[in-house]
């Protein structure tokens, strides 16, 4: 399962209305290979699900994620941070062995 705080769920309904999509557009998050750590995240809206897709609702937003992502994935929190530290989607995933400076990439 993956979680969203307060913070992500205001931003992410913010964004929806912004980039005018619809209610029916819900977050997908996946992990592809890349990044400076070896992983990273990937984080939109669609409107497709999958036989290989696993679906979570946390807070009122439907949360897709591939079947080979959710390894990687399993009871990550995605965040929202607007801090002087850097403005952004935050993921605090308890699998990842190391980050990166920026947070956008990890390894296990």
């Amino acid at each position: 399962m993956i979680n969203i705080t307060d913070k992500a769920k205001e931003q992410i309904t913010k964004l929806r209305s912004e980039e005018g999509h619809s209610d029916q557009h819900f977050i997908r998050v996946s992990v592809k290979g890349g990044g400076c750590s070896g992983l990273m995240y990937d984080l939109n809206f669609d409107d497709q699900i999958t036989d290989s897709d696993d679906s979570f609702e946390d807070k009122g937003e439907k949360i897709i994620v591939d079947k080979k992502s959710l390894l990687y994935l399993l009871g990550t929190t995605l965040d929202f941070t607007d801090g002087l530290n850097g403005k952004g989607f935050h993921f605090s995933n308890p699998n990842a062995s190391r980050t990166c400076g920026c947070g956008e990439s990890f390894s296990i």
